[in-house]
């Protein structure tokens, strides 16, 4: 029997959770019209960020583009890009493009995720598993390598992941989204070892755990969404990861539905 990841230490819920201002930061949400990247992406703006939205739809970054500017927040930038299409160029683009007319980037949050078909192995498809490989693992890796420059120019700068517990404890019936979801996992900790001694660079992944989100309606189609935390309920955490958190306290590993709970919920993503 595979055991999770022990916890060990509590964090402040959310009230008490330090949150700095992200004035003049520049935040990347990839999957920024889904559940946690939209209420995240609504969060940093009213924050005071400039959010660099992604996603694959362009009438849904439009659409949350009318909402922010609705509100007056930081006008945002849109990024459209499939990322089970793309390429090494395609990354390189966006870099270049953050440069030129941003000039930083202060966070990367990775909330795009694809399911996939669930069942079991021998009813899966080949071609599947190779989209959710480039949407799941090789675009996380391809666009945080790619910034790299740019977050490294950043007095404070944070990269965080978005995990599953399927990628913790696998099952049987998930298919490549459980594995990919475990190889992101492995990605996260290698990169939290490299930039163990980078004082100016973080490193966290966050388990969000059965939340409202069209992924949940897709994984689960019989479950009543009206009984689930909402995504707003985590973005404190996410918040806190990108700015307010200290290199002493980075590289953690959280459970999300722990945190809610109050109960002990970070672990370590370094040996």
């Amino acid at each position: 029997m595979i055991q999770p990841m022990p916890t060990n230490d509590t964090l402040p819920d959310a009230a008490q959770l330090h949150q700095s201002s992200l004035d003049g930061r520049v935040v990347l949400i990839t999957g920024a019209a889904g559940g946690i990247g939209k209420a995240l992406s609504l969060a940093c703006a009213r924050a005071g960020a400039t959010v660099v939205l992604h996603g694959r739809v362009v009438r849904k970054l439009e659409a949350l583009y009318d909402e922010m500017m609705a509100e007056k927040l930081p006008e945002p930038t849109i990024l459209p890009l499939d990322l089970a299409r793309a390429e090494a160029s395609d990354f390189a683009n966006v870099a270049n493009a953050l440069d030129a007319q941003l000039g930083r980037l202060d966070a990367l949050v990775h909330t795009a995720a694809l399911l996939g078909s669930l069942g079991p192995l021998e009813h899966q498809s080949f071609d599947n598993w190779v989209a959710l490989l480039r949407v799941n693992v090789a675009a996380p890796m391809g666009l945080t390598r790619i910034v790299m420059p740019l977050l490294a120019r950043s007095p404070d700068a944070s990269v965080v992941f978005t995990l599953d517990s399927r990628g913790r404890e696998p099952r049987a019936y998930w298919g490549g989204y459980a594995v990919t979801k475990a190889a992101v996992g492995a990605l996260a900790r290698e990169l939290a070892d490299e930039w163990e001694h980078r004082p100016n660079l973080r490193v966290n992944a966050v388990v969000p755990g059965p939340i409202r989100s069209p992924l949940r309606n897709q994984s689960h189609p019989g479950e009543d969404p009206s009984l689930l935390p909402a995504p707003e309920s985590i973005v404190p955490l996410y918040h806190h990861l990108i700015a307010g958190q200290s290199k002493a306290d980075s590289d953690a590993l959280v459970d999300a539905q722990a945190w809610l709970a109050g109960s002990p919920c970070v672990a370590s993503l370094r040996p």
